[in-house]
């Protein structure tokens, strides 16, 4: 896939009712040997896209994990960044996070001021994106590293609030994310009051830890899901998070 072409892709999987699995891969947590065999599972499933970052990516594995998924297979890869130092021009885009959930001006704009003019140069296709936290149980690295406090997980009008305002804001995407290793993950009824009240796509991600879930947010709503933590304990969950997204029915309007 070329540059360019990534949210175009996305917004036609969505219109076609089509649901997405991607892969969220931490540079921090593989090696050559665990990424390989990621991809080779990946490939297999007809997993739609690769997420490569975290919250910390304290490693220097970002570019070289990158060139390893774009050379062994033709999934998109998309960079999730946990701040403006985690990019890598070796990638296929960049979701360009804004924390509208909180009320952290850093991660609000002002890490993207200072960002701007390097992420440019990159040639990446910049895809921006509000980026949602939402109460998992559990402390999240991203609450602590941002300083936000993540959205209450019983408040779905609250979540759907903030979601419109980050579309009506000029958001591409909307990604509501429990954080990696939530003991709690998003209700089926928050994603649906979200996905009826935006238009453009919605991903999922945070404590989906087995297929039903996966299966039962796409019901709710969710266009992408984003299995992270799961599979760095199980890789084989690839194969059945996979089949169970992808086995949603298409909507036939």
């Amino acid at each position: 896939m070329n540059l360019k072409e990534i949210y175009p892709s996305i917004c036609e999987r969505k219109a076609s009712g089509k649901k997405s699995f991607a892969v969220l891969v931490d540079p921090d947590n593989v090696d050559d040997q665990k990424i390989h065999k990621v991809i080779e599972l990946a490939m297999a499933a007809g997993v739609d896209y690769f997420l490569v970052g975290g919250s910390l990516v304290i490693s220097n594995y970002l570019d070289e994990c990158v060139k390893i998924i774009k050379h062994s297979c033709s999934i998109p890869v998309l960079l999730f960044p946990g701040s403006p130092a985690h990019v890598s021009k070796y990638a296929d885009a960049l979701l360009y996070l804004s924390l509208i959930s909180g009320r952290n001006p850093e991660l609000l704009i002002g890490q993207h001021v200072v960002s701007a003019p390097a992420i440019k140069k990159t040639g990446l296709e910049i895809i921006s994106t509000g980026y949602m936290v939402i109460d998992g149980g559990a402390p999240t690295t991203v609450s602590y590293i941002s300083n936000a406090s993540p959205l209450p997980a019983d408040k779905n009008e609250i979540a759907m609030c903030t979601a419109m305002a980050g579309e009506m804001l000029g958001m591409k995407l909307i990604y509501m994310d429990a954080g990696s290793g939530a003991k709690v993950p998003i209700k089926e009824s928050m994603i649906a009051r979200v996905s009826k009240s935006i238009e453009v796509p919605l991903i999922i991600g945070g404590g989906i830890t087995d297929p039903e879930k996966a299966y039962l947010n796409c019901k709710a709503g969710a266009d992408i899901i984003v299995v992270g933590n799961a599979i760095e304990k199980d890789e084989s969950l690839i194969m059945e998070m996979a089949s169970a997204v992808h086995s949603v029915a298409v909507k036939v309007s």
